[in-house]
């Protein structure tokens, strides 16, 4: 600012200067002025030049970093969105394997109870075959054996007849054959 007021005295010194005719020595001061007012103002121009292209470097630097903050922001969010993706499969993944869990979880106490009755069972079974059958097995033999009675009929002839074991020893017995 102070070099365009400086600029704008010497202009209207050399104006005065032209318009009073006055000596060369003050036309030289003023041109010796002038050509300082003039480097200084190229300086200062340079200076500003200089400060402009740093700040128009610091304005690249600061977009870039924005373009690269923004892209990163967009990678965030696209990496976000799988991320929410993949949460809600796993979500989704744990609720199947907790249902599945649970159904074999319920296979499992059926199982187990079907377990207890077959084991009630072969208790019985293994009981049945220990102490029923062979039980029933010796009756069921001694029904099946023919016993030989000796019993005399009216005209003296002796008959030979089948009984049954508990049938047999409520009469007199031959021995069994």
């Amino acid at each position: 600012m102070a070099a365009f007021r400086d600029m704008e005295e010497v202009s209207q010194g050399l104006v005065s200067l032209l318009g009073a005719n006055r000596a060369e020595a003050q036309q030289r001061r003023l041109l010796g002025r002038h050509e300082q007012i003039v480097e200084r103002l190229l300086e200062t121009q340079d200076g500003a030049e200089q400060q402009l292209r740093e700040v128009l470097a610091a304005e690249e630097e600061v977009a870039q970093r924005l373009l690269d903050a923004k892209e990163q922001a967009c990678l965030g969010g696209t990496e976000l969105q799988q991320l929410e993706a993949q949460l809600q499969k796993a979500g989704e993944e744990d609720s199947r394997l907790k249902a599945s869990l649970l159904q074999l979880t319920r296979e499992l106490e059926a199982c187990k109870e079907v377990e207890a009755d077959l084991e009630t069972r072969e208790r019985e079974v293994d009981e049945d075959t220990t102490v029923t059958i062979p039980s029933a097995v010796y009756v069921a033999q001694l029904y099946h054996r023919p016993h030989v009675l000796d019993r005399p009929r009216p005209d003296n002839h002796r008959e030979l007849t089948s009984l049954c074991p508990a049938c047999a020893f409520t009469f007199v017995t031959a021995p069994c054959k």
